[in-house]
């Protein structure tokens, strides 16, 4: 057998494991998140997290099937990064995006499927919260309209949250003061 159908023969095995490992580990997601009542949106965080890891994990296993030595590889991965780190540098704003996404995930009322109002004097924006992205909120203003708000920007706004889910730990919080 020549090498390039060896290879390929990896790729193919490769390329179901990924699948067969997506599946299984989103299945054992899902089924944790509903026994402890998570939340959706954080099911679906921790989906895409375990989705870019793999898929990340894949690429580099697939470079080296195909050849690609492990220190040219190292020199890859790091000439990458540096000009990621110097893109975010160079770009507070972006920094500000990816910080302010986080504020927004851990400790803000809203979450992806929440009704909400913006406002602000020059244009007002109604709409549900279709995705929390990492430099965006992507809101649905009407049926598939969506308006794509920078984080830092939606940090900065007043917001007011007309109807939306009621979380598990909104529920867990109003039990333990009734019982008080």
């Amino acid at each position: 057998m020549k090498a390039y159908q060896v290879q390929i023969i990896e790729t193919v095995v490769l390329i179901i494991l990924l699948f067969s490992l997506l599946r299984l580990l989103y299945g054992i997601i899902q089924k944790v998140g509903a026994k402890f009542s998570y939340n959706e949106t954080r099911i679906k965080i921790v989906k895409k997290i375990i989705s870019l890891t793999l898929n990340a994990i894949f690429i580099i296993v697939l470079l080296l099937i195909w050849g690609i030595a492990p220190s040219q590889l190292a020199g890859y991965i790091a000439s990458l990064f540096t000009v990621i780190g110097i893109g975010f540098l160079a770009q507070w704003s972006i920094m500000s995006n990816v910080t302010s996404t986080i504020i927004i995930f851990f400790n803000h009322q809203v979450k992806i499927g929440d009704t909400i109002a913006i406002l602000d004097k020059d244009t007002q924006i109604e709409g549900k919260i279709s995705d929390i992205g990492i430099f965006f909120i992507i809101i649905e203003v009407d049926n598939n309209e969506f308006v794509s708000l920078p984080s830092n920007i939606f940090m900065q706004k007043m917001i007011k949250k007309t109807s939306g889910n009621k979380s598990s730990e909104d529920v867990n919080s109003k039990e333990v003061t009734k019982m008080k």
